[in-house]
C-alpha cells in the first residue's frame, strides 16, 4: 500500500498561533497520552491542552482525523471520533468528554459479514451468460424494430405513415413496457426475503429482472398515477393516492408495500435489496398510510415506517428501523425529531383526477409521441435530400458515406445545442407565468403539468455538463431563471451537476461557491398538493458535494455547508459557523492552515488568475464540444452505414449496430479520459482553484461516463474501472458506484460497491482544491448512497453502512463496521437483516 501524502496535505502547524498561545500541562494520564498523540501528528514539541484545535493549534479536519485514526490503535485511550473533536476542541475537554462517555465494548464482526470468494470461473462464467442474454434482447429487438420499419415504410403519404407508425409504435410501445413484468413473473414469482451469492445463477436471473426494469420506459412517468400502476403490476402493494417522485426503481417489488396517502420525494432510494459481503439481500420496505419521505434519503431492507410517519431529507433509515405512527425523524441513521417536514396543505385531487390525468398522458404517448419517434426517424431519411438520394447506392468505403455523415452530425448536434439553449431560455419562463409562488396547487392538473415542464426543460444536464466549474456557468443560470444579480465571479460558482424544481425561485447570495451535486428543493408536495417557493442561499456561503438545499433552510451568510450535510430547517439562522452531518452540528467555518490561497481571491490578483482561468475553460469547452460531437458523427457513420447494408442483413445488423455503438462509446470516452491524463498516475495535490493544475483536473471530470451505468452488477465494469486507472481487485460486485479520480483510488479483491454510492478523491474548500488516494481492502462493502471521501483506508472486510459520509483522512480496521454521517464505529449494527434466509 502507497503511503498517503500526508507531508502534502496537512503541512506544517501555524507556529504564529502556536506561539502566543499559553502552555498548560497535562493534569491526568488521559490528558497526557492524548496531548502526546496530538504532537506526534502535528509534529510538534508539546501541545497545550487548553490550545484550540482549530483556533490555537491551526489543525484541519485531515489533521485531526489522522489524529483519531491514531487514538483508535492505542489501547490505553478511549476510540474517539470527528463529532468528538468538533464537540472538544481542546485536549482538556476531549479528555472529560471521553471519561465521561458510556463503555463500550468493541465490536465484534458477525460471521456472516466474511465475504466467501467465489471462483473465477463462475465470475467468467456469469459475465458471459449476461453477455449473450444482452445480445439476444438486442437480437430480438432488431428483429421487431425490422418488420415494423417494413411495415411503416410500406405506406403511402404521410396520413398513411402516421397511421402505421402510431399502430406499429404503440404495439412496440405496450410490448417494451410489458415484457420486463412478464419476465419478472416467469423468472422470480414473487420475491420474498433471502440471501444469494452474487456471480451466480440466482444472480443471474436477479440482474435479468433489475436491467429489464430500468430499461422499461414507464421510468419516464415517475410523478404519474401511471408510473404507480406499474409498480403494482410488478407486484409491489400500493394504496390510492400514492406520489412516487423518485427515479431510483424498486427491484423487489413484492416486498414493497405502500399506504394510501404515501408520498416519496425525488433521489430517494427504495429498492428492497442491497448487495453484502458479495450476497445479495432482499428484505422488506413497509411504509403505512400518509407517510412522507424527504429528498435524498435511504430506506435499506427491513424497515418500516407507520401512519402518518415522515423522514426528512439527507437520512436513512437502517435495517431493523422502525419508524412509529405519526413521529417525525430525521438523521443518518434516522432519530426522533419534532420538526413537522410535511409543510404544505391538501387538495382537491380524487380518483377521477388521477385517472384523467393519467388517460390524458396516454393519449398523448399514443397519437403524438409514439408516432413523431417511429415516422420521425423514417421521414428524415426519405426526406433528407443527400442521404435518400445515395442509400443503396455508396459503398462503405466511398467518400459520400463521411460525407454524408459528417452534414448530418453537424446539423443534428450543433443545431440541438443551438435550438435547446433557444428553448430552454423561452418556454419554461411563458409557463413560469402560470404558476404562481407559495400558492397551493391541486396535483395532475394543467399546473402541474406546466411544473413539471418546467423542471424537465431546464434540468438538463448537457449544458450544465458544459458550463459548469467556469465563470459561464453564472450566465446560464441566470438565464433559465435563477436569481444571481449579487454573485460574484470566481470562475468555480457552480459544478457541472446543478438541479431544481423550478430556477425561478433559486437565489444566491455574494461571494457563494457550490463544488457539485447541489439540488435546490424549491417544491413542496403532498399526496394531494404541490407549491413553489423561494429557496435562499446566503452570501459568502460554500456549499460541499451533494446537498439537498430546501426553501426554509435556517443558514444565512457566511456559512460553510459540508459534504452530504442535511441543511437545518428549524432552529436560529446559522452564520459564521459551518455544518457537517446528518443531523448537521456546527463546526468552525475556517481555519488558518485552509486560507493559504485567500490571497490570490482578492484584488488584482483575482483579476489576472479569473481571465487566466476564463480563457483556460473556453478551450475546455471547445475540446469537448468537439469530443462529443465526433461521438456523434461516429455512431452517425455507423448508423449510415448501418442503412446501406439494411436490405442484406435486416435486424441482424440492428442488433451489430448498438452492440458496437455501446462498445465504442466506451472505448472512445475512456481513451478520451486517459489521453487528457497522457496516461499517467495522478498525485496527491494541494493548490488554489487558480492553478493551472486544477483547471486541468476539472478536464478529467467533464469526461462523458454515463456509459458506465449500462455496465453495472457485470463483470465488464471492472474492466472498464481497470481500463480508466482504477486499481481494482478480482471479482469485485459494482452496482452502481461512482469514482471521481480513477488513478487515485484501489479497490481490494471481492469488494461489494452499492448502487448510489461514491469514492470521492477530491475536495474543494472554498478556494483550496486537495486531493489523495483512498484505498478499499479486500472484502469491504459500501452501502446505498454512501460516501467515501478522499485520503481513506479501510482495511480487509471492513464495512460501510447506507447513506453514510466517510470523511477524509479516516482510517476503518480490518473488520470494522462504521456507519452514519460523519460515519464512525457501530456497536449495534443496525444494519443487520433479521435472520434472512440463506439459499444459492
Amino acid at each position: 500500500m502507497e503511503e498517503k501524502s500526508q507531508d502534502v496535505l496537512t503541512p506544517g502547524p501555524d507556529e504564529s498561533a502556536i506561539g502566543t498561545s499559553r502552555f498548560t500541562s497535562p493534569e491526568t494520564g488521559i490528558e497526557k497520552n492524548l496531548a502526546e498523540v496530538l504532537a506526534d501528528v502535528m509534529c510538534l514539541e508539546r501541545v497545550s491542552i487548553d490550545s484550540h484545535f482549530f483556533d490555537d493549534l491551526g489543525a484541519n479536519s485531515l489533521v485531526m482525523a489522522h489524529f483519531c485514526a491514531r487514538v483508535r490503535k492505542r489501547a490505553d485511550l478511549p476510540s474517539a471520533s470527528m463529532k468528538d473533536i468538533y464537540r472538544h476542541p481542546t485536549i482538556r475537554s476531549l479528555a472529560t468528554g471521553l471519561a465521561n462517555a458510556t463503555p463500550v465494548e468493541p465490536s465484534v464482526p458477525a460471521p456472516s459479514e466474511a465475504v466467501t470468494p467465489v471462483g473465477t470461473a463462475r465470475y467468467v462464467l456469469c459475465g458471459t451468460l449476461q453477455f449473450l442474454l444482452f445480445l439476444g434482447y438486442l437480437f430480438l429487438a432488431g428483429l421487431v424494430a425490422n418488420r415494423g420499419y417494413a411495415w411503416v415504410s410500406a405506406g403511402s403519404g404521410v396520413i398513411d405513415i402516421y397511421l402505421r407508425s402510431f399502430v406499429f409504435g404503440g404495439v412496440g410501445f405496450v410490448g417494451l413496457c410489458t415484457f420486463p413484468i412478464a419476465a419478472k413473473w416467469l423468472l422470480i414469482g414473487r420475491w420474498t426475503s433471502r440471501s444469494f451469492p452474487v456471480w451466480g445463477l440466482t444472480y443471474l436471473r436477479f440482474w435479468t429482472v433489475k436491467v429489464l426494469i430500468h430499461a422499461n420506459p414507464m421510468i419516464f412517468f415517475v410523478g404519474n398515477p401511471l408510473y404507480v400502476l406499474y409498480l403494482r403490476a410488478l407486484g409491489a402493494r400500493i394504496g390510492k393516492g400514492v406520489t412516487i417522485l423518485s427515479h431510483n426503481i424498486p427491484v423487489c417489488t413484492d416486498l414493497l408495500t405502500v399506504g394510501a396517502g404515501t408520498v416519496i420525494r425525488k433521489d430517494s432510494f427504495f429498492l428492497c435489496y442491497r448487495a453484502h459481503a458479495g450476497r445479495i439481500q432482499t428484505g422488506r420496505v413497509t411504509l403505512g398510510r400518509d407517510v412522507f419521505i424527504g429528498e435524498k434519503t435511504v430506506l435499506d431492507i427491513d424497515t418500516s415506517m407507520g401512519d402518518g410517519a415522515q423522514l426528512g431529507h439527507t437520512s436513512a433509515l437502517y435495517s431493523g428501523q422502525a419508524v412509529p405512527d405519526g413521529q417525525s425523524w430525521h438523521g443518518s441513521p434516522a432519530q426522533l425529531t419534532q420538526h413537522d417536514y410535511l409543510r404544505i396543505g391538501p387538495a382537491a385531487c380524487g380518483t377521477l383526477r388521477r385517472a384523467g390525468f393519467g388517460l390524458i398522458t396516454v393519449l398523448q404517448l399514443f397519437f403524438l409521441y409514439v408516432p413523431l419517434s417511429v415516422g420521425g426517424a423514417y421521414m428524415l431519411v426519405t426526406l433528407v435530400p443527400a442521404p435518400h438520394n445515395r442509400l443503396g447506392t455508396v459503398e462503405l468505403t466511398s467518400l459520400d458515406l463521411y460525407i454524408d455523415a459528417l452534414l448530418l452530425s453537424l446539423l443534428l448536434f450543433f443545431g440541438f445545442v443551438v435550438v435547446g439553449l433557444t428553448v430552454m431560455f423561452a418556454v419554461p419562463r411563458l409557463l413560469n407565468m402560470v404558476v404562481k409562488p407559495n400558492k397551493i396547487y391541486p396535483l395532475y392538473g394543467f399546473h402541474y403539468s406546466a411544473h413539471r415542464a418546467i423542471g424537465r426543460m431546464t434540468n438538463i444536464k448537457f449544458f450544465t455538463w458544459l458550463l459548469g466549474d467556469s465563470s459561464y456557468i453564472v450566465h446560464y443560470l441566470r438565464g433559465i431563471g435563477y436569481d444571481l444579480s449579487q454573485v460574484e465571479q470566481t470562475g468555480s460558482n457552480f459544478g457541472t451537476e446543478v438541479q431544481h424544481e423550478t430556477p425561478f425561485l433559486c437565489s444566491v447570495g455574494n461571494g457563494t461557491m457550490v463544488a457539485d451535486g447541489l439540488s435546490i428543493i424549491n417544491a413542496d408536495y403532498s399526496s394531494t398538493s404541490f407549491r413553489v417557493s423561494r429557496a435562499s442561499i446566503g452570501s459568502h456561503n460554500f456549499l460541499g458535494n451533494n446537498i439537498a438545499y430546501p426553501s426554509g433552510a435556517r443558514t444565512g451568510e457566511n456559512c460553510l455547508l459540508a459534504t452530504k450535510v442535511m441543511v437545518p430547517l428549524e432552529g436560529e439562522v446559522r452564520e459564521g459557523v459551518g455544518l457537517l452531518g446528518s443531523p448537521c452540528f456546527e463546526i468552525p467555518r475556517s481555519v488558518e492552515r485552509d486560507s493559504r490561497f485567500d490571497h490570490l481571491r482578492a484584488g488584482d490578483e483575482l483579476h489576472r488568475n479569473l481571465a487566466a482561468k476564463n480563457h483556460y475553460n473556453i478551450r475546455s469547452m471547445v475540446f469537448f464540444l468537439l469530443v462529443r460531437w465526433l461521438h456523434f458523427f461516429v455512431l452517425t457513420m455507423l448508423g449510415l452505414a448501418n442503412a446501406e447494408l439494411y436490405d442484406s442483413y435486416g435486424h441482424v445488423l440492428i442488433a451489430a449496430f448498438l452492440v458496437l455503438s455501446l462498445g465504442f462509446t466506451a472505448l472512445y470516452f475512456v481513451l478520451v479520459e486517459r489521453g487528457i491524463a497522457a496516461f499517467r498516475v495522478l498525485q496527491p495535490q494541494v493548490c488554489s482553484i487558480y492553478d493551472p493544475y486544477f483547471w486541468w483536473h476539472e478536464r478529467l471530470w467533464k469526461v462523458p461516463d454515463t456509459y458506465l451505468d449500462i455496465f453495472n452488477g457485470t463483470p465488464f465494469k471492472n474492466v472498464i474501472w481497470r481500463m480508466l486507472g482504477v486499481r481494482i481487485g478480482s471479482r469485485v460486485f459494482d452496482d452502481g458506484c461512482y469514482v471521481t479520480e480513477r488513478t487515485l483510488t484501489t479497490i481490494g479483491n471481492d469488494c461489494t460497491l452499492n448502487a448510489g454510492s461514491k469514492i470521492q478523491c477530491h475536495s474543494q474548500e472554498d478556494g483550496t482544491f486537495k486531493s489523495d488516494r483512498s484505498t478499499l481492502g479486500a472484502g469491504c462493502t459500501i452501502g446505498v448512497g454512501a460516501h467515501v471521501h478522499y485520503g481513506v483506508t479501510m482495511g480487509t472486510g471492513a464495512m460501510l453502512a447506507p447513506d453514510s459520509f466517510l470523511m477524509k483522512g479516516e482510517e476503518v480496521p480490518q473488520h470494522g463496521r462504521w456507519g452514519g454521517n460523519p460515519a464512525t464505529e457501530m456497536r449495534d449494527a443496525p444494519d443487520q437483516p433479521q435472520a434472512p434466509k440463506r439459499t444459492g
